[in-house]
């Protein structure tokens, strides 16, 4: 029995891909926007020091591209119970994915700059 022929359409076409060419979601570019959140206890001494040290972090690294919201989780204990913080001081990188949670005064530059995925294990 013969098998019935395919019919391709517009609809069935792919475009081909440039030789290359990386999609958008294939590498994290410096137009990439992160968007990150860091959860601190504002009377405590690591989570001072992790405002500094992400702060710093951003500016050397990230060229701008980056919205970062610090939130004391006294006055905003609704978004630390949503995001499940048990611990202060918490990053959490939302964008780009995947999603990552960084513990800790953030001093370690490289821990760090490896977790938010702005450079490669050694």
């Amino acid at each position: 029995m013969k098998k019935p022929s395919k019919k391709t359409g517009q609809a069935g076409k792919r475009k081909p891909k440039s030789a290359g060419v990386m999609d958008q979601t294939d590498c994290h570019s410096l137009q990439t926007k992160y968007v990150l959140h860091l959860y601190i206890n504002d009377s405590g001494l690591k989570s001072t020091l992790a405002v500094e040290n992400i702060k710093r972090i951003c500016e050397q690294h990230m060229n701008g591209h980056y919205n970062l919201e610090i939130i004391d989780i006294y006055q905003h204990a609704n978004l630390a119970r949503d995001e499940q913080i048990v611990a202060v001081p918490t990053l959490i990188k939302r964008l780009p994915g995947p999603l990552r949670r960084l513990i800790g005064d953030l001093s370690d530059q490289d821990k760090v700059l490896f977790g938010l995925d702005l450079k490669i294990r050694e």
